[in-house]
C-alpha cells in the first residue's frame, strides 16, 4: 500500500515541495563525498570516478515514466558520454534490489546507486521527505574530474537531459586547458 501510494505521489506531487531542505551544492564547489551501494551490491565512493568526469543524476523513482525514459537517454548517449571522457551514476533511495531489476530490464550500463535514507541526497540538496517516505528530486550534477561541481541541473527534461550533457561536456573540456 505505501509502495503505491509513495509511486503515485511520485508522479503528482511537485518535488519540489517537501518539507525539509538542504542547500545545492554550487558550480565550483566540491562535490559532497559519498559511499553507496550500488545494483550489485558494490560499495561505490564519489573516489571512484576521480580523474573522469562523472554525471550523478538523482531521480525519485525506478520504473517510472520520467525516470524510465530518463536513464533511457543516458543509456543511448552512453558511447557519446564515455568518448567524452564522462561516467554516468543514477542515485535514487530506492535499494539494490529494484535498481538490479530497474538495470538488468532497460540495460542499463551505468550504475545505480541505493541511497535509502536519502543521505546522500541530503548532501546534495536533492531529497523530498515527505516524513513517512523520501525522493530524491530529479537533479544532475557535472562533476569535473577533480571532484569539484562544474554544473548544477536543477530543471531537467527527461527526453533532453543527457543531449543536453553531451553539449555542455563539449563546451566544458574545450574551454579547460
Amino acid at each position: 500500500m505505501i509502495s503505491r501510494l509513495r509511486r503515485a505521489l511520485c508522479l503528482l506531487l511537485p518535488l519540489g515541495a517537501a518539507g525539509v531542505q538542504a542547500a545545492v551544492p554550487a558550480a565550483g564547489q566540491p562535490a559532497p563525498d559519498f559511499t553507496l551501494p550500488d545494483q550489485s551490491g558494490k560499495l561505490r565512493r564519489l573516489a571512484d570516478w576521480r580523474g573522469k568526469w562523472l554525471v550523478l543524476y538523482f531521480y525519485p523513482k525506478n520504473d517510472t515514466p520520467g525516470c524510465t525514459e530518463e536513464a533511457c537517454t543516458f543509456r543511448d548517449d552512453w558511447e557519446q558520454l564515455s568518448a567524452l571522457g564522462a561516467e554516468v551514476v543514477g542515485i535514487s533511495v530506492d535499494d539494490s534490489a529494484s535498481h538490479a531489476a530497474f538495470a538488468q530490464k532497460y540495460k542499463l550500463p551505468f550504475p545505480l546507486l541505493a541511497d535509502t535514507q536519502g543521505d546522500v541526497a541530503q548532501r546534495y540538496g536533492a531529497i523530498s521527505d515527505w516524513k513517512l517516505f523520501k525522493f530524491a528530486k530529479r537533479y544532475t550534477f557535472l562533476i569535473d574530474p577533480q571532484g569539484q561541481i562544474a554544473k548544477v541541473y536543477l530543471s531537467v527534461n527527461t527526453s533532453r537531459h543527457s543531449a543536453e550533457i553531451v553539449a555542455d561536456l563539449k563546451q566544458l573540456k574545450s574551454s579547460r586547458p
